[in-house]
């Protein structure tokens, strides 16, 4: 039986190694993510009635199906 010959890796063609992302580079992404999260369930969950911010039943309408879909009771 003949033996295949396997060739040696080309260091050109070799995956790249990625370098880890800092926390220090991450922090500012969540907090901005975080408090987007946290202004989109209010405006979901929460804006209609005693606690509105925007009068009139606009947000209300614009949210009303992601609210029921979420749990949120509104009428």
């Amino acid at each position: 039986m003949a033996q295949s010959v396997v060739p040696a890796a080309d260091p050109a063609t070799a995956a790249p190694v990625v370098a880890p992302i800092s926390l220090k580079a991450i922090a500012p992404w969540a907090v901005f993510a975080g408090i987007l999260m946290l202004v989109l369930l209010y405006f979901i969950g929460a804006e209609q009635g005693a606690t509105s911010v925007i009068s009139g039943e606009g947000v209300h309408e614009w949210v009303h199906d992601g609210r029921h879909l979420l749990g949120f009771p509104c009428h």
